[in-house]
């Protein structure tokens, strides 16, 4: 089956097939991108602690994911739900990182995507890349401010996700409210809006020093 199809205006675009395969594609560049990058870590192979402590995170952050409070323009901003997916990352590197958000990002998609979609494609950039590259964080394991600067971009990077499926899928969607000189920027404003409160608010919980001392004796218990 063709991957691509010859537009009136003489382009080549992908089908239907062909964003399917993008989407593997991708999500087998994330994966081997993991365990490449985890070699270098030379992390410790998980023990049975870790994987349990890793599955209350991943617990954690899809309960967390229902208490939220909706924006006006959509999305919402959940109860430090990205921060248990990013925090495993930290602790355990980039692999278990990747595998853990990947789960995660099944969840979500099980959770609030799976009655309702447009292509698979669009769900792939809303789900499985989207929460998946939360993972991301993993890179700055064991590095000084590593949770903070690996939280920060696996936020962004989330967002990335979710502003591409913006611009391919949810244009038509954009509300009459939004002013029509910034419709060109609407998917970025849109998702980012809710993410960048979130991860504001998640930095400054997470820095207080009663927080960051807790979070600094569980990074302790996971290295022994």
């Amino acid at each position: 089956m063709s991957k691509f199809i010859l537009t009136e205006d003489g382009y080549f675009a992908l089908t239907q097939a062909g964003y399917v395969a993008l989407a593997i594609l991708i999500l087998i560049a994330m994966l081997l991108t993991a365990f490449v990058a985890d070699k270098k870590q030379n992390t410790k192979k998980i023990n049975a602690r870790q994987l349990a402590f890793s599955g209350i995170a991943l617990a954690l952050a899809f309960i967390t994911s229902y208490i939220k409070y909706e924006m006006p323009m959509g999305g919402s901003v959940t109860l430090f739900s990205m921060f248990f997916i990013c925090y495993i990352g930290y602790l355990f590197g980039i692999k278990v990182g990747i595998l853990t958000a990947f789960s995660y990002s099944i969840l979500q998609f099980i959770q609030s995507g799976g009655s309702y979609f447009l292509t698979p494609f669009q769900t792939c950039c809303d789900y499985f890349f989207a929460f998946t590259a939360l993972g991301i964080a993993g890179l700055w394991y064991q590095k000084k401010h590593g949770l903070t600067i690996g939280y920060i971009v696996a936020c962004l990077l989330r967002g990335l996700f979710h502003t591409i499926g913006g611009y391919m899928y949810w244009m038509d969607y954009m509300p009459e409210s939004f002013p029509a000189s910034l419709t060109a920027v609407y998917p970025i404003v849109y998702n980012y809006s809710y993410i960048l409160i979130e991860m504001a608010i998640t930095l400054v919980i997470i820095n207080l020093p009663p927080v960051k001392k807790a979070l600094d004796k569980t990074k302790q218990f996971h290295a022994n």
